[in-house]
């Protein structure tokens, strides 16, 4: 491994009297153009979360480099006093390692590319992390994903996995069946969190979401202040903002109305699904513009002047994922403290995916779902929601059928049982359109299919 600045700060007691012991920690798929988002945030929180260490692993050198180079002076700028190194020998950074955060996109923006435009063809939505794209992304993540688990548990049998690999919630439920030491995080609840708190002029550690469904599948029922059981002030939110909530769901306010909660920008898929087909068959993939930002971005991340974090990178994606990850990772291995505009590290509620363990009655208790959950260092428990209304239960139940077919696909591959996925999401649903898209996923994503 590569070292970096600096001494590693003492892993216990120090010369000052008694200290939190600070962790070591691994990010895979270091080299992402993510990753100073998340060095930002652990810079910035080290009261929250102590780092002696932060590895970040990637199969490519270069990004490694120029990626590496950006954390290292990003610590530096903020007297971080903790190591950063680099590698790509998973086994050797994941030696001692308290948690292990993955971010890792198999196939790379490539892949992405591919996703968002074969499905277009059959008139079905071309995305990353739902519908047909989703599919294939969870093909090739969830072997890939599994097999990085069981390093870990060989390796470093005590170390907590974080998953923020998409699709998250069908990644998690795979590790989770494993027996892992797994919680699946997303940044949709954070975003919601701070963008109601900004409207209702508040502190986003004042805003409890009451957040429910799937992960990329979820609505908030109600928005309360101060805790789970303060007020909701949910329907005046709605009575003086809506307006500028629909237009960062780019959905027409009448829906938001007519609902009387606010779904995640994901529900667009579904709640206008045609008219979505529509708009990506007329525009550059949001992957022809990642990857463009990519570009732009590494180059910046080689300039030895730069020390923090570009404003680019903000429209790259991923917005308070640091923030979330700090938090969750804290609160896993038993730390304290309060998160900058957080719920706080520590804090017992925090959206997470995990098993539904009867959360959600009608699925069944190995169904991940994305919820608040009190989190510790024995892991994620859903807490109580309450009782779904059919409009959104239903398409959940739909939804989790589909993730449970799509994972035996990914765990033992083969034409039927990729049909069998795609012909029960509630975007595909025809059996022509499955025919046929099982065809074009599987004949565009053969390297990353042992079985194919």
């Amino acid at each position: 491994m590569q070292e970096t600045t600096g001494g590693a700060a003492p892993r216990h007691a120090g010369a000052q009297g008694p200290r939190p012991a600070a962790h070591k920690i691994v990010v895979v798929g270091g080299g992402s153009t993510y990753t100073p988002e998340l060095i930002d945030g652990f810079a910035r929180l080290r009261d929250v979360l102590p780092v002696a260490e932060l590895v970040l692993v990637d199969p490519s050198a270069h990004r490694l480099d120029l990626v590496g180079g950006l954390a290292k002076r990003i610590f530096a700028r903020q007297g971080h006093p903790g190591a950063i190194t680099t590698t790509g020998d998973l086994d050797a950074a994941l030696d001692g390692a308290d948690a292990v955060l993955l971010q890792l996109r198999v196939g790379g923006q490539a892949a992405r590319m591919q996703d968002e435009t074969w499905p277009l063809e059959c008139g079905c939505v071309g995305q990353e992390t739902t519908g047909a794209g989703g599919l294939a992304k969870a093909l090739r993540t969830v072997p890939v994903v599994l097999d990085i688990a069981e390093r870990v548990r060989s390796i470093a049998p005590d170390a907590w996995i974080i998953d923020f690999t998409n699709p998250v919630g069908i990644v998690t439920r795979a590790l989770l069946k494993a027996g892992h030491k797994a919680v699946g995080l997303c940044n949709v609840a954070i975003g919601f969190q701070r963008k109601f708190a900004a409207l209702l002029g508040t502190e986003p550690s004042e805003v409890h979401l009451g957040h429910v469904g799937l992960n990329h599948l979820t609505w908030e029922t109600s928005v309360r202040l101060g805790g789970p059981r303060g007020e909701d002030v949910l329907p005046a939110l709605l009575a003086e903002h809506a307006d500028a909530v629909a237009a960062d769901l780019h959905l027409p306010r009448a829906v938001l109305d007519r609902l009387g909660v606010v779904p995640s920008y994901y529900l667009r898929y579904y709640y206008a699904h045609d008219e979505v087909v529509r708009e990506l068959r007329t525009r550059p993939s949001r992957a022809a513009e990642v990857a463009a930002m990519e570009e732009q971005l590494l180059a910046m991340y080689g300039d030895p002047a730069l020390d923090e974090k570009p404003a680019l990178l903000a429209r790259r994606g991923g917005a308070y994922y640091s923030e979330a990850a700090v938090d969750l990772a804290a609160a896993l291995l038993g730390g304290g403290g309060t998160s900058a505009g957080g719920r706080g590290a520590g804090s017992p509620h925090q959206v997470v995916n995990a098993f539904n363990n009867g959360t959600l009655p009608f699925l069944p208790d190995d169904a991940v779902i994305e919820v608040q959950a009190a989190v510790g260092p024995t892991g994620a428990a859903p807490l109580p929601v309450p009782a779904l209304d059919p409009l959104y239960a239903g398409l959940v139940a739909q939804v989790t059928a589909y993730e449970d077919l799509a994972l035996d696909a990914a765990l033992r591959g083969g034409r039927e049982r990729v049909f069998r996925a795609l012909l029960a999401h509630p975007l595909i649903g025809q059996y022509a359109y499955a025919d046929a898209l099982t065809d074009q996923l599987i004949a565009h994503n053969r390297e990353h299919l042992a079985w194919a």
